[in-house]
């Protein structure tokens, strides 16, 4: 093991054995950036859901980008990006050995065309206001989703159907304000549930239906915060709540939270894993310090894999599916093997720093744009031996000259991206919602920052003048520009105002639920803090044997577990956390 101190942040981290491994069979040096600095830089290069309008510089069509037009990226929609109008072959240019590479490859970020949105356009059908998704149908400003039908203001989201403001779900319908949901049907306010329907400010159910502010519950019905009701007496209890009041639902919504302190919490969310540690990990082996990862296997430092078989990665954030050896990559995958640099690049092998590049390309080198290409340097096509004579070269120079930002950081060979070349301000990629800074904050760090555009809209309606009950709501409220509670105040992406549409108010109306008084950017941030951090602590299990449940008597140990642990639940917040074995004696 080696410590260092990271470039970036100044803190000590450490390698491992087992890290050194990996960096040898991918043939680069060590990173001199800590694991949650790298992370930082990748997020700044994925912007998630800030719109543009802009007309397509090739076809001239109008509609929406992730690319600001004064920030100088050529931007093309799906239809014109992906046909054979344009090469962009023909933006290829020489290898510059007096010049660093990224700034070259800066350079070029600025004149290859790039794709609108991260998006398979042909497989969306009426839900076109979305960003990082295929196969969707009737959706509306969702986000890193798939296979969805009728769901609006969602991420993370795989097969659902009629979810609005839902985060991480997968196989769920009929869904509102929850949080990490798989195979439910009608839920809402609730986190952690799976296999569960008519459920309501719940947390941790499995195979339950009709709760209602209920925790750890397994094959339950029928139950008011955890007590048990004939089916009868719990309908007409159920009846009492007037959910169509926003001033309820909030004081219910913190009645629960508080309920919910009560019980304890499994040290990690995942199952079925072999020596991994992190948090939402499933199916995986010999995973350490990985969030959100389903089946990957000898893999660290990895976030948003959900899509299964990914080996021998590290520092690979989002997508994933049969890929190996990747490393320092973001928003890439399926069917890639040995890939450094990658940003939005699917289906290829042998890349290096290869941006938006899809579909069977190898051996790539500083390339942005490209599809079935192979032996390119930026851009510009080379013969195989040509390509395998220069690469060397190019490796050996960019240890000899790194870039060097303004603020003295040096960026050598296998190092992700310097952010003074992204294409987006720090405060509209995902490197604000897990990491936030102020604009003072971040300009500091060495960031550039969006300041807030003149609107050409009015609020004609303050959040606090909204009507309480859903009954209430006029139709004409779909009219209203209606401003968001937090009014800028907040680091949450806020948009200051927002607008109600049909399908919503429909969807507000017909499952008696309140109008929301934020903003669906800042409703996303609210709702993610009820998901664990991307961060581990050392702790002990903190059950002491003492619980009053009926189930204490069967616990493996006497006094106070000695187990311990990594989790995501820092020591100072208020969680009751337990090792496996004793939530499984708890729980179950």
């Amino acid at each position: 093991m080696e410590n260092k101190t990271c470039q970036n942040c100044k803190k000590d981290f450490e390698i491992e054995k087992e890290d050194f491994s990996f960096y040898e069979k991918m043939k680069v040096p060590p990173p001199t950036w800590c694991p949650d600095c790298r992370l930082q830089r990748r997020l700044a290069f994925r912007n998630e859901r800030t719109f543009y309008k802009r007309p397509c510089e090739l076809c001239g069509k109008d509609g929406i980008s992730i690319f600001d037009p004064e920030k100088g990226i050529h931007n093309y929609c799906g239809e014109c990006w992906w046909s054979d109008k344009w090469d962009p072959t023909s933006y290829g240019q020489d290898y510059d050995f007096s010049k660093p590479f990224f700034e070259q490859f800066g350079n070029l970020l600025k004149k290859v065309p790039q794709l609108n949105l991260i998006t398979l356009y042909n497989t969306l059908v009426n839900s076109n206001f979305t960003n990082m998704n295929h196969y969707l149908k009737n959706c509306y400003y969702i986000f890193n989703a798939d296979y969805d039908e009728r769901c609006m203001y969602g991420e993370e989201l795989e097969h659902c159907t009629d979810c609005v403001d839902v985060t991480m779900a997968d196989g769920t319908e009929l869904a509102y304000e929850s949080l990490n949901c798989v195979k439910c049907y009608e839920i809402y306010y609730s986190v952690d549930c799976e296999s569960s329907h008519n459920i309501w400010f719940s947390k941790n159910l499995v195979g339950c239906s009709n709760c209602f502010g209920c925790v750890n519950l397994r094959g339950q019905q029928y139950c008011i915060f955890n007590k048990k009701y004939s089916r009868e007496d719990y309908l007409k209890k159920i009846k009492e709540f007037n959910l169509g009041s926003h001033s309820l639902v909030q004081e219910i919504k913190d009645e629960a939270k508080k309920f919910w302190l009560k019980f304890p919490n499994k040290y990690m969310h995942g199952i079925q894993n072999l020596d991994s540690s992190g948090d939402y990990v499933y199916n995986s082996k010999y995973t350490k310090n990985s969030f959100i990862v389903t089946g990957a296997e000898h893999s660290k430092y990895c976030t948003w894999l959900i899509v299964k078989n990914n080996k021998d990665c590290y520092d690979f954030t989002q997508f994933g599916e049969n890929n190996e050896l990747v490393y320092e990559s973001l928003c890439s995958g399926k069917n890639t093997f040995d890939i450094i640099g990658g940003i939005n690049s699917i289906e290829g092998r042998q890349m290096r720093y290869a941006a938006y590049c899809y579909n069977n390309n190898s051996n790539l080198f500083g390339c942005i744009s490209l599809r079935n290409q192979s032996y390119c340097i930026l851009n510009k096509k080379y013969t195989k031996e040509e390509y395998e004579e220069l690469v060397p070269k190019i490796i050996k120079h960019m240890n000899e000259m790194p870039y060097i930002d303004k603020k003295g950081r040096k960026y050598y060979y296998a190092d992700f991206f310097p952010t003074e070349i992204a294409q987006f301000d720090y405060n509209e990629t995902s490197a604000q919602e897990f990491f936030p800074l102020t604009k003072e904050e971040a300009l500091d760090a060495g960031y550039s920052w969006k300041e807030p555009k003149n609107r050409n809209y009015k609020i004609t309606i303050k959040p606090e003048d909204l009507p309480n009950d859903i009954k209430d709501a006029p139709n004409d409220i779909l009219s209203a520009v209606i401003g968001c509670e937090h009014d800028g105040k907040c680091k949450e992406q806020c948009t200051t105002a927002f607008k109600i549409i049909e399908p919503e108010l429909q969807f507000y109306k017909s499952h008696n639920l309140p109008l929301p008084r934020l903003c669906p950017n800042c409703r996303h941030y609210q709702r993610v803090l009820n998901r664990n951090p991307n961060k581990l602590w050392h702790r002990q299990c903190m059950c002491d044997g003492s619980t009053s449940s009926p189930q204490a008597k069967n616990h493996h140990h006497e006094g106070k577990c000695e187990i311990e642990f990594e989790t995501s639940y820092a020591p100072d917040r208020p969680e009751i956390v337990y090792c496996e074995k004793c939530y499984q004696q708890e729980v179950y």
